[in-house]
């Protein structure tokens, strides 16, 4: 298993190389659909292995392991360097003292510091079974896709800018090396070389089109998430000096076993970076940002890396939150994160921005779900990062096809792509379902949150994030339903071709299989993963949902998808008579012209509703980060006090 898990880490970082040498598109093409191949075999490999060896949890080490910690060392030292050389080479040299204060003062701990009590810097468990799937068979499905995706974007697109699709592949398999660490490494400094790997590649990413916006909005990714490595930072710095440990788990048990005092400091500084890597509010504005960027690194940020790797933290750190000050920042700032970003969402109409908003709505919900820490809400936060990575990687897909196709990603204008292009609209309609509608898991694992929430054991964090779940679905719905209808919609345009690429069918496609396949799998999914998963984290089994809700379950199955299909099936064939609709006046002959009474001709057009002058960017976003600043300053402070 160990050299299993090192090739599942060290590969993709030497692999990177491949594509970033090789100048050849199609050379270039077939060795990034050979590492992807590879990388999805070999996690699903590791994966299936360690289920069939019992699902034990196993602390190891990589081979050599002082020379990995003397690499990691001079990585850290590497990328503090590069940083400092981009922002003063960009004239934004402030935000090199991020990096140049968190990377200074962990070396000198691992140089000069006192010595740490010896552990294993790996760890394999049910978590991690589940995030080395998401990141190797979701991740490597973007680098497929983006291949022929960056071919379009160059060729057809946007031939003014400089073609550097070689240094934008390599990146992804970067990525997914640094995902592959980060899961891994119990050891905070090896985690937190990993996250500062994520965060540079990110801005690496999203200033790929080296514009002014790209690069501005880049920056704005790189000194936010190099706050929470900061927070890291911060972390490793008390576990050293007052701890005598930079094992993470030993640090959650300090804080499980005296929830109060120095040992919840460090348990605030892991949330806090963690809150911004999962782009909660007031840290939002680096992910709505991304979306400068081409729609494979935002598919990569937004579902199978990066924000990821904020939930992930903070579900490792869920036990050591529950029912205390740290529990109780994060799930408010998640509430609140999740209320805000999807009111935020109905009032824009740019499609990626709309899943922007989204993937930080339903991450807040994560959050929230590990801030108050119990079986019930843990297992439904996992539910959720599973089902948002599939559904929200095939979204990002589907709609840069949609602009590559169309020259347009406004919802408005997708009215009618049902009969337009049938093959994105399915792909499409899917993920949004799979976002909303019963029996998905997005669906049943807000039920599951909202009855944890009930329960816990703070009257006003109960009352307040019940209010946040209730009308953070209602706001949620309003948006989805809204993009739904307009794909359903009847078109007055022509078809024309599609010019979306096998492979991104491809990936598209096996997205779509996935989400419909977790549906089916999932009360084994439930018992096999999730239950092993919880009890192992709490020492009790967890029921969430019961035999008699999974036969509603099969009902609701039935309703979307079989009624339907079996309908298309009967009545493809039938002949039918179009009739006219009337619209207020003389008919033209089609469904979208007409005369009025006054003699004039009009042409119908059919819009949403924005509420942009109650729900708008200028109406919330502002206040929406000062709430939360607020907060998180307010709890920190606390958690400061009892510290000292």
């Amino acid at each position: 298993m160990e050299m299993l898990v090192t090739a599942l880490i060290c590969l993709p970082f030497l692999w990177a190389i491949l594509p970033a040498v090789i100048h050849n598109s199609k050379c270039r093409a077939f060795f990034v659909y050979l590492g992807c191949g590879i990388v999805i075999a070999l996690s699903v490999f590791t994966a299936i292995q360690w289920f069939l060896a019992g699902g034990l949890t196993m602390d190891f080490d990589l081979p050599y392991r002082e020379v990995f910690d003397e690499v990691i060392l001079v990585g850290d030292i590497f990328l503090m360097c590069l940083i400092t050389y981009l922002s003063f080479k960009y004239k934004k040299g402030v935000i090199s003292l991020l990096a140049i204060v968190q990377t200074v003062l962990v070396a000198a701990l691992e140089l000069f510091g006192p010595e740490v009590s010896e552990t294993s810097a790996l760890r394999f468990d049910w978590l991690t079974l589940v995030m080395i799937l998401i990141i190797g068979v979701v991740g490597s499905l973007i680098g497929i896709y983006a291949v022929g995706y960056m071919h379009g974007y160059h060729i057809h697109h946007h031939k003014e800018l400089t073609d550097r699709r070689s240094f934008f592949l390599a990146m992804i398999f970067v990525f997914f090396g640094a995902m592959f660490g980060l899961v891994f490494s119990q050891s905070l400094i090896w985690m937190y070389f990993f996250w500062e790997i994520t965060s540079v590649t990110s801005f690496l990413l999203i200033g790929y089109t080296r514009t002014d916006e790209a690069i501005n909005n880049s920056f704005k990714a790189l000194w936010m998430n190099l706050l929470g490595g900061c927070g890291i930072a911060a972390a490793i710095a008390i576990g050293i000096l007052a701890l005598g440990t930079v094992n993470l788990y030993d640090l959650i048990d300090y804080a499980i076993g005296d929830p109060t005092g120095l040992v919840l400091l460090p348990i605030a500084c892991l949330a806090f970076a963690a809150l911004t890597k999962s782009a909660q509010f007031p840290f939002s504005g680096w992910l709505l940002g991304a979306m400068v960027a081409p729609t494979p690194s935002s598919a990569l940020l937004h579902s199978a890396t990066m924000v990821k790797a904020g939930v992930y933290l903070l579900i490792r750190i869920s036990m050591a939150m529950a029912d205390n000050y740290v529990g109780n920042m994060v799930a408010l700032i998640g509430g609140f994160t999740f209320l805000a970003a999807s009111c935020l969402a109905i009032s824009v109409s740019d499609g990626k921005k709309v899943l922007a908003y989204s993937t930080i709505s339903n991450l807040g919900l994560i959050v929230a779900c590990t801030g108050c820490g119990y079986e019930e809400t843990i297992w439904a936060a996992v539910f959720l990062v599973i089902f948002h990575a599939v559904s929200k990687s095939m979204l990002f897909q589907c709609v840069g096809a949609i602009e590559n196709t169309t020259g347009s990603r406004d919802v408005e204008d997708m009215q009618g792509l049902i009969s337009l292009f049938p093959k994105l609209a399915v792909v499409l309609m899917i993920g949004i379902a799979g976002m909303f509608l019963a029996p998905f898991g997005m669906l049943i694992s807000k039920w599951a949150a909202l009855k944890a929430f009930i329960d816990t054991s703070s009257v006003y964090v109960s009352t307040l994030m019940v209010l946040f779940i209730c009308f953070g679905s209602a706001t949620t719905m309003f948006y989805w339903t809204k993009w739904m209808s307009k794909i359903l919609g009847a078109s007055g345009k022509e078809k024309s071709r599609d010019l979306t690429k096998k492979n991104e069918y491809i990936s598209m496609f096996f997205h779509a299989f996935m989400m419909i396949a977790l549906i089916l799998g999932f009360p084994w999914l439930s018992a096999n993963v999730l239950k092993p998963m919880t009890n192992e984290m709490f020492g009790t089994d967890v029921q969430v949902i019961s035999y008699q809700n999974i036969i509603i379950m099969i009902v609701l199955l039935v309703g979307v998808f079989v009624i339907p299909a079996i309908n298309y099936v009967l009545t493809k064939n039938t002949k039918a008579k179009q009739v006219i609709t009337y619209m207020g006046g003389a008919n033209c002959g089609d469904n979208f012209n007409f005369v009025s009474s006054t003699g004039d001709p009009k042409e119908m057009h059919i819009s949403n509703f924005y509420m942009e002058d109650i729900m708008g960017e200028k109406k919330l976003f502002t206040p929406a980060i000062m709430i939360s600043t607020f907060i998180i300053i307010v709890y920190m402070i606390i958690v400061i006090g009892g510290a000292f």
